[in-house]
């Protein structure tokens, strides 16, 4: 007995929640900074505040992982999961840009925090479990095929969430600024319709997609190891302090990994943090302290435009994935699109045109592509099927960890170090991705159909 082949549509489906919650991330991560700005937050503090995101996942994922592989339910295994996080990230998309008048006894960028914390605790509520999903549902031969489908989806649902602000101020004629210490409208309703977007999404996958019984993932499992010991029940009786021992006891090819996973999330959460200010200072020659101007939401609407472009891109480049990584191999493909993203990066510096950005993004959404899709095919086939939501959940360390990192240092580094110039954390950021790319080629990829 061996998992099925499943059609181009039903790995979409699948997949299809991945739209909303990418299209929820793209939006805070192109305007969360400029929303904390307008709300009082210094340059140098952001990284701080972003902070709160990779301390949710480091939370949040493992434990969920491991709840959803050993919580069987009318309404499936990863479902309720991945629902549950859905809405709850909906609330908070709805009122981070609303807090400056939500409550009078705490300060709005205090709110606005505590709406961000709620917003990537239940974005990582949903994430892995959906991740678990699709490795559930396919077999190796399928997994590049999946996760490049996913990555497309990812891609799609943060360009329409990078732009959103621009086309409703420039297609529907919503105000792009606003008074002192409040957010514009084209943002506060780009939250509002991506909320709405993140459930119905998340139905979509729901409503079509049928998840293995415990019985057949077992199943599964004695066809392809050789280790059937651990009964479904015995499974069952799994301890949340499991994931410490599970832990140590993790795959080579993910120990792997993990480096390239550090290198390549440190790089991404310095440019998520920084992009903003970054740009606004080097290209539209505003100072560092300037977050109310008309200029700098300008700037800002033009990082959404440049982020969704990089999205776009990713999601074109994710369905050539598939044949790039059976030519090449997953880990070379994984390695040189990583080095295509850090030239990107470190080329912004040189660039004085917000037009020629354009380039630069081009680079970036090849790499963003291949972090999004090789690394959990690489994953997938080295995990057992019953462990696999908590081992995504691990591996989910080795992704916030380096953004916990970052948040600690980027802030002072850009006010001590780089003289309040933020375009050098991007260029730091590209240098880290050719680290990344260079690890690449370390990784064992035992489960490389293409290449055994």
């Amino acid at each position: 007995m061996n998992k099925r082949k499943l059609s181009f549509l039903e790995i979409w489906n699948m997949s299809f929640g991945f739209l909303g919650i990418q299209m929820g991330f793209a939006l805070q991560n192109a305007n969360a900074s400029r929303i904390l700005q307008i709300f009082g937050a210094d340059v140098h503090q952001l990284s701080w505040f972003w902070l709160i995101a990779p301390f949710m996942g480091l939370i949040v994922q493992p434990i969920i992982g491991h709840y959803s592989d050993n919580t069987w339910t009318r309404f499936g295994r990863r479902k309720p999961f991945f629902l549950l996080g859905a809405v709850l990230a909906s609330i908070g998309m709805i009122l981070i840009p609303q807090a400056d008048f939500m409550i009078a006894l705490l300060p709005a960028l205090w709110v606005g925090a505590g709406m961000l914390m709620i917003m990537d605790a239940s974005f990582n509520i949903a994430m892995e479990p959906f991740r678990a999903l699709v490795a559930d549902n396919l077999s190796d031969e399928q997994a590049t095929q999946g996760f490049s489908i996913q990555t497309a989806l990812i891609g799609i649902g943060a360009v329409v969430g990078s732009w959103l602000p621009w086309v409703l101020t420039n297609w529907f004629g919503l105000a792009k600024t606003s008074g002192e210490g409040t957010v514009p409208q084209n943002l506060l309703w780009s939250f509002i319709i991506g909320a709405v977007v993140l459930i119905g999404s998340i139905l979509v996958t729901i409503f079509t997609t049928k998840e293995y019984s415990p019985e057949e993932l077992a199943q599964f499992e004695k066809n392809n190891t050789d280790n059937t010991e651990d009964s479904v029940e015995e499974q069952k009786e799994a301890r949340l302090l499991d994931i410490f021992d599970d832990f140590k006891k993790m795959p080579e090819t993910m120990r792997q990994l993990s480096w390239v996973q550090f290198f390549s999330w440190f790089a991404l959460f310095g440019m998520w943090v920084f992009s903003v200010p970054a740009i606004a200072q080097h290209i539209y020659g505003l100072p560092y302290d300037d977050s109310s101007s008309e200029t700098y939401q300008e700037a800002g609407n033009w990082v959404g435009i440049l982020f969704g472009i990089y999205n776009g891109v990713s999601a074109i480049f994710a369905f050539l994935l598939p044949s790039i990584a059976k030519k090449f191999s997953r880990k070379k493909t994984h390695a040189y699109s990583l080095f295509i993203g850090g030239i990107g990066l470190i080329m912004i510096y040189f660039l004085s045109d917000p037009m020629a950005l354009i380039l630069p993004m081009l680079f970036l959404g090849i790499a963003w592509a291949s972090i999004l899709s090789m690394p959990y095919a690489m994953l997938s086939g080295s995990i057992s099927p019953k462990k696999m939501g908590v081992y995504m959940g691990i591996f989910n360390f080795f992704i916030v960890i380096p953004q916990i990192v970052n948040g600690i240092i980027g802030g002072p580094l850009v006010k001590y170090a780089y003289g309040n110039q933020a375009i050098f954390a991007l260029v730091v950021s590209g240098i880290s991705f050719l680290i990344a790319g260079v690890l690449s080629f370390k990784i064992n990829d035992k489960t490389d159909v293409a290449h055994q």
